[in-house]
């Protein structure tokens, strides 16, 4: 059987190599972009490009969206859904609010058309490397369908629940990073003031019990400022994960943790909070 013809738009640190995994594994693939020098690395592969993004979903059997937020996500949706014929499908990788995805949902199923959320995590390497994991939201069917185009870029394929499970669950995730990433933060601040050898304190630490991921990736960094990128992704995240939840006593460990480390590299001093 031919593959399908895949869509790509978001070419980004995460989105450019998840791409590439695609056009790497055979699929004919097609892409759009704002700049032409975000596409201009593709020139010498066997992927075309797209003048619009309607042009793009009128070619494509599956469309990835890999765009930074709400507003993207929705806007590149829009030029999609009239375009795109029915039994074709969206995969929106971006992190985005849950209702968002169940509402776009709506629309494309009215036009024959599958949504599926599937936010990943891992950042540019894990999609160089083909290990992303990635969370998904959506029908079965739909998910099974789209499943050989999931594994040419992700190690880890987890089928949550319906639309927007997929989202939900990268909120927590990355809310919980952020909480972490501040613990370890202090941490490392706490060796300081105990005039802890910082070298030793981090070695320690990566072999024993208060080992975490953003311990590592905190580690690695003279200053946290140096995280301000990732920063402010995580920031746009807990925001969310804040209207996802409410009240819901759940979310005030996780912002008590993160939030003042988030304002303190994001924010510049004299900013009002």
């Amino acid at each position: 059987m031919s593959k399908p013809t895949i869509g790509f738009i978001g070419l980004g640190s995460q989105g450019g190599p998840m791409a590439q995994r695609i056009i790497d594994a055979g699929f004919p693939t097609i892409l759009w972009a704002r700049r032409p020098e975000s596409v201009a690395p593709y020139a010498s592969t066997t992927a075309k490009t797209a003048a619009t993004i309607a042009e793009l979903g009128a070619a494509c059997d599956h469309v990835g969206i890999c765009v930074v937020d709400d507003a993207g996500v929705t806007a590149t949706a829009e030029a999609l859904l009239p375009a795109m014929r029915a039994g074709s499908r969206v995969v929106i990788h971006s992190t985005i609010l849950p209702a968002t995805c169940i509402a776009l949902a709506a629309r494309f199923a009215e036009r024959g058309i599958a949504l599926i959320d599937a936010p990943v995590s891992g950042g540019g390497q894990g999609a160089t490397d083909g290990t992303l994991t990635i969370m998904l939201g959506g029908a079965a069917e739909a998910v099974a369908a789209a499943r050989p185009v999931f594994e040419s870029f992700a190690g880890l394929i987890l089928h949550l629940g319906p639309i927007g499970a997929g989202q939900n669950a990268k909120l927590v995730n990355n809310t919980l990073m952020a909480a972490n990433m501040a613990l370890a933060d202090a941490a490392l601040a706490a060796g300081a003031a105990l005039n802890i050898d910082r070298t030793a304190l981090i070695d320690l630490i990566k072999v024993s019990s208060g080992r975490s991921f953003a311990f590592d990736v905190r580690a690695r960094l003279p200053d946290a400022a140096m995280f301000t990128h990732g920063a402010a992704l995580l920031n746009k995240d807990l925001g969310l994960l804040s209207e996802v939840l409410g009240d819901n006593p759940s979310f005030i460990p996780l912002s008590d943790a993160a939030q003042p480390f988030l304002d303190r590299i994001t924010k510049p001093k004299g900013t009002a909070p």
